[in-house]
């Protein structure tokens, strides 16, 4: 979706995709317009409420099955067990994803990882496709005047034929930008100081994974510590993912910094900054 910053202003029903790497700013712009008249779809828990509900349920309950006293529990149907995910807290989600490493200290072992990834992938894939759908909805049914997608960081590593298609020709695509060496290194230490599970793509796993076991002198992934393994491949993913934003912001969208994004406050600013967007690229 092409607009001149003129059109944008003009369009009675917005419609936006966020793209960019997890703490640069999606869930800020959104938080500020879900306030206003704007629709907040956000990809990860439309994954968590829709396509990965039941094998999140089933991973509670392979879990609960260990503890006698509960898996006496839910064989009688005595006690039910609900998938309570937020659009604040995708806890649930993250908590299936899962981290590779040592399943004594909480990691998931490497087969059953690749699969939770294959699972997650597919996921999103099918919660991305559901976009023109929720456009509709939130005007038709919701009484919504505009909507905002807040898609996952991992979008750009789906590579899926046709998704960015499909949301280029739906809804305007703003890539958040980090521009300066200082946010990027307040993103890594962000990252490596809470850090959460993640998707990568299956060929950079298996690369980044024997370059991890031969630094540390590890001969298989179930030695890794989980957390030490998540703190390390995060720079080395989120450089890998730069140029796969910036391809999709050069044929399908516009670009914005972080630093820009930190300064908006309202829905104005925001449509300022789009527009302003819009503008810097076409000169």
């Amino acid at each position: 979706m092409r607009l001149s910053a003129e059109q944008y202003h003009q369009w009675e029903n917005k419609s936006v995709t966020l793209l960019g790497m997890s703490g640069v700013g999606k869930t800020h712009l959104s938080n500020t317009l879900r306030q206003q008249d704007w629709f907040h779809y956000s990809g990860d828990y439309r994954i968590g409420k829709r396509y990965l509900d039941e094998p999140i349920l089933d991973l509670i309950k392979e879990q609960a099955m260990k503890v006698p006293f509960l898996r006496d529990l839910l064989r009688k149907d005595w006690i039910y067990i609900h998938n309570n995910i937020h659009v604040d807290d995708l806890g649930p989600v993250l908590s299936f994803v899962g981290k590779l490493g040592n399943p004594e200290l909480g990691g998931v072992p490497l087969d059953e990882f690749v699969r939770r990834q294959a699972e997650y992938r597919q996921a999103e894939i099918n919660a991305m496709y559901d976009v023109p759908e929720f456009i509709r909805k939130a005007h038709t049914i919701y009484g919504y005047s505009h909507f905002i997608n807040d898609v996952g960081g991992s979008l750009c590593e789906l590579e899926q034929p046709g998704l960015i298609d499909l949301l280029a020709e739906h809804s305007v695509i703003l890539y958040i930008k980090v521009t300066t060496p200082a946010e990027e290194q307040k993103l890594i230490d962000r990252a490596k100081s809470d850090p959460k599970p993640l998707y990568y793509r299956p060929d950079f796993l298996q690369e980044q994974l024997a370059v991890y076991l031969k630094e540390k002198n590890l001969h298989y992934a179930a030695q890794m510590e989980p957390d030490d393994f998540t703190r390390w491949i995060f720079p080395r993913l989120f450089h890998s993912r730069v140029p796969r934003y910036e391809a999709i912001a050069k044929q399908y969208g516009y670009t914005v910094t972080s630093e820009e994004v930190a300064q908006v406050k309202t829905e104005q600013d925001f449509n300022t900054l789009v527009e302003a967007a819009i503008r810097r690229q076409g000169s």
